[in-house]
């Protein structure tokens, strides 16, 4: 039990959370199998962002944001945490989501504990790259 409440406390990314009696841990976001992660949908702001490598733009220019291996497509509330998650696939490109026009067209977004916004989908037509 110390190894998981340490794995918990630190992991940076807050993946990772214990139920109110800590009888069960779970992954708060990220999951590639279906698993309900008891998110409730969410009306997002007017702009997220999201953070990618050089090697994804022309896809993601082609096709919009698509989950891939993932249940849903990540992103982020800010330009900072936008740039450090490109940064981990290479130089890092940003695009700004036009998360309030997704949501008032019809497009669900989730919050999860950990802070990242989860859709299934973003459409070139609601992207802007900076």
């Amino acid at each position: 039990m110390d190894i998981l409440e340490e794995i918990v406390r630190t992991d940076n990314k807050q993946r990772y959370s214990f139920n109110d009696d800590k009888t069960l841990i779970r992954a708060n976001q990220g999951h590639s199998i279906l698993v309900d992660v008891e998110l409730e949908e969410t009306e997002p702001p007017e702009e997220l962002w999201h953070g990618t490598g050089e090697k994804y733009v022309n896809s993601i220019d082609e096709q919009g944001l698509i989950p891939k291996s993932r249940l849903y497509v990540h992103l982020s509330k800010d330009e900072d945490t936008a740039v450090k998650v490109g940064q981990r696939h290479g130089k890092p490109v940003l695009y700004i989501v036009k998360a309030g026009e997704m949501h008032r067209e019809g497009y669900k977004f989730f919050l999860s504990k950990n802070g990242v916004w989860l859709t299934k989908e973003v459409p070139v037509k609601y992207l802007i790259k900076q």
